[in-house]
């Protein structure tokens, strides 16, 4: 640690600190535009320039560390003031600057009310310019569907540079030209590509870089914020939902440095005009092969007629992807009531099985865990496309240097450098049997990991397939006292919440991929399950928000509410207990889903116990404990990866493919988006052109 004196105050820092990390640690606040904490330094701004005692000119307190300082003479510490006139007209003199060409575009500007620029230039700005001459003009540029650019307004701090080359990994955005002439841009002005783009908004402290979808919808002051959890993967990032009246504006990240840091993903971000298109809002029953209107005591009576005609073997329920831990354990509690063992959360067809035990299906080493990792094996996963922040964790502690990555499954650009090791089981059994180079650096590795995805484990020999990712877990010597390094990457928000309620079949009962088989059943309720198409002949009672695959295919509809219109705990791919908060109502007739479930009990003869929602948590977190512990993570044996390892079975041949063919259209919500359609459509006409060249 290193004494210094920052405004009379003495403090012990760090020597790696810089200034302005010290200053701040001290109490002092440092203006800044360029600087971001998870960026590089570029010290192009200047704002933040401080007095250095025994130093001629004021220092830019981001660039200079402080073991640079040059020692006092006498062995006193060094003096920082950040108060002093000197410093004080520094900064005017800086906002002078950055003031000569930029537009006053404040009451048009969608950065209004949230822009670091105003907020500065209220403390340091001048009320006149010395500067007579024309402001500078630049061109908008065309960067893709997300990213609406004001180039008049750009400062050339360089966060969004930093960001596209650093954090996400894909070096799109760069400047061209100098001095006065320089630009801010994309090569040729193509539109970007990566998966984070819509993070350069927040970073961007002008309003240079805005939001393209949310362009003149409203100011932030008119905004209800909630702050809430992503479902749109399994990452469970966490986010600020901003609505104003019934509608949802815009989602914003929130910091959690244990999950997402403060990035979110595209799709997380700009889903939202999906919320409001193809919703169900009132109930439907099928007369005569079409799809009419009706009320709530119809579709009930439509419900319990069916389930009188069918016996209790030839009925299901399936759970999707988005569907809350609530709602599940509802559903599960009426189809125990009515003695019916095919139910199934996994409707991918994953053969993960929570009688394996917690560890066996969770991310163990937890995502901040990848930064003490220092060798990983990735098997039949495509983290950039399955979880992006995610991805962008992995990239980050790729770049602190010593961390080899090997591959097996299909070729990717992953943003980070790996050793392809190849395509399907042949390779990992390889790696196993210490046939393959790579094995020896995980052996040497003191904390290596695995991480196996759901295209690997949703295949027909998915259960060999986990067997043997567990085996090569062990072999490879991932599981030592301390650290856990079987890691299994979800791609669904729902996944983990299920499989810890045990929503899978009981004895005798058929998985979901064995229910969409024809004539398997009569009747199947499907809780938000549209990725899975059930066969002709099977009566579908559809309980979702939108009108997707499994609506159109459905014989009774029951309109349920979107993630942003509901309270729900959510289990993350770590096994992070998470609460999602409800922003917004639903619309029409649509209700929470635990509470259509609970009023179809009363019809079906069944009535559950509880009448609220904290009713049925406290049901829930008897019979369940773990969940009541909102942040944390109920640890899995490592034990229990051994016992996976020693299942064994037969893996067929073929390539390991990711889960997730389509980024911006995994679920009913992406779907039904305009914005996602439009960014898929970029993604694959930028892979067609890669392809070509």
């Amino acid at each position: 640690m290193t004494k210094i004196i920052v405004d009379g105050n003495e403090v012990d820092v760090p020597p790696e600190y810089t200034l302005l990390q010290a200053c701040e640690a001290a109490g002092a606040e440092i203006p800044r535009f360029c600087f971001h904490e998870r960026l590089s330094i570029a010290g192009n701004c200047r704002m933040c320039l401080i007095e250095v005692v025994g130093m001629p000119k004021p220092q830019a307190s981001c660039a200079l560390a402080v073991r640079e300082l040059p020692p006092n003479k006498d062995g006193t510490p060094k003096i920082l003031n950040t108060r002093t006139p000197m410093v004080k007209k520094a900064r005017e003199g800086i906002m002078e600057f950055l003031l000569i060409n930029h537009p006053l575009d404040c009451p048009i500007c969608d950065q209004g009310g949230e822009c670091d620029l105003q907020d500065q230039s209220m403390a340091y700005g001048v009320d006149a310019t010395r500067f007579a001459e024309n402001k500078r003009g630049v061109e908008d540029k065309y960067i893709g569907a997300l990213v609406k650019t004001s180039m008049n307004r750009c400062i050339q701090c360089t966060r969004c540079v930093r960001f596209a080359t650093e954090i996400a990994g894909v070096p799109e955005l760069g400047a061209i030209g100098r001095g006065e002439d320089m630009e801010i841009t994309t090569y040729l002005e193509t539109a970007m590509t990566s998966e984070l783009q819509g993070n350069v908004v927040d970073l961007c402290p002008v309003g240079a870089l805005t939001s393209k979808p949310y362009a003149f919808a409203a100011r932030p002051w008119e905004l209800n914020k909630t702050e809430s959890i992503d479902v749109m993967d399994a990452l469970g990032s966490a986010i600020r939902v901003d609505s104003r009246g019934r509608e949802v504006m815009r989602i914003l990240p929130r910091v959690n440095e244990d999950v997402n840091e403060e990035w979110i993903s595209d799709k997380t971000r700009h889903v939202i005009d999906g919320l409001r298109t193809q919703r169900l809002d009132q109930p439907y029953i099928r007369d005569n092969g079409k799809l009419r209107p009706a009320s709530w005591s119809e579709a009930f009576a439509a419900i319990s007629a069916k389930l009188k005609t069918t016996s209790i073997g030839r009925t299901g329920a399936i759970a999707g992807d988005l569907a809350s831990t609530e709602e599940m354990f509802a559903l599960k509690d009426l189809l125990t009531r009515l003695n019916i063992k095919n139910l199934d959360c996994r409707q991918d067809g994953s053969r993960l099985d929570p009688a394996w035990g917690r560890a066996s299906y969770i991310f163990n080493p937890s995502v901040a865990g990848i930064e003490q990792a220092d060798a990983l094996l990735i098997i039949g996963s495509n983290p950039r496309k399955e979880s992006a922040v995610l991805n962008a964790r992995i990239r980050k502690r790729w770049r602190a240097g010593k961390f080899p990555v090997g591959v097996i499954g299909e070729k990717a650009d992953l943003t980070y450098t790996h050793d392809y090791l190849g395509a399907g089981i042949e390779t990992l059994t390889d790696v196993i049997g210490g046939k393959h180079a790579f094995a020896d650096i995980l052996k040497k590795a003191e904390r290596p990991m695995v991480i196996v995805g759901q295209g690997a484990l949703s295949r027909p020999d998915g259960a060999a397939i986990a067997s043997l990712a567990a085996k090569a877990a062990v072999e490879l010597g991932t599981i030592k006292d301390g650290w856990n390094g079987f890691a299994v990457l979800h791609s669904a928000a729902s996944r983990v919440g299920g499989l810890d309620i045990g929503f899978v079949p009981g004895q005798g009962g058929l998985r979901a991929s064995e229910m969409a088989v024809s004539g398997a059943l009569d009747l199947v309720f499907l809780l938000g399950a549209d990725e899975i198409e059930m066969a002709r002949g099977t009566f579908v009672v559809y309980i979702g928000s939108h009108g997707d695959r499994s609506a159109h295919r459905a014989d009774v509809i029951l309109p349920g509410a979107a993630y942003t219109e509901k309270s729900g705990i959510y289990v993350n791919t770590e096994g992070r207990v998470q609460m999602a908060n409800r922003a917004v109502f639903p619309p029409g007739e649509a209700r929470e889903d635990w509470a259509i479930l609970r009023a179809l009990s009363e019809h079906l003869g069944q009535k559950l116990s509880y009448d609220s929602l904290s009713a049925l948590r406290t049901a829930m977190f008897k019979a369940h404990p773990h969940l009541q512990h909102l942040d944390e993570i109920a640890a899995g044996e490592p034990g229990d990866v051994r016992k996976l390892a020693g299942l064994g079975g037969a893996a067929d041949k073929g390539v390991l493919r990711s889960c997730v063919e389509d980024f911006y259209m995994t679920n009913p919500i992406a779907r039904a988006s305009a914005v996602m359609a439009e960014c898929s459509a970029l993604a694959e006409g930028a892979a067609t052109m890669t392809a070509a060249e």
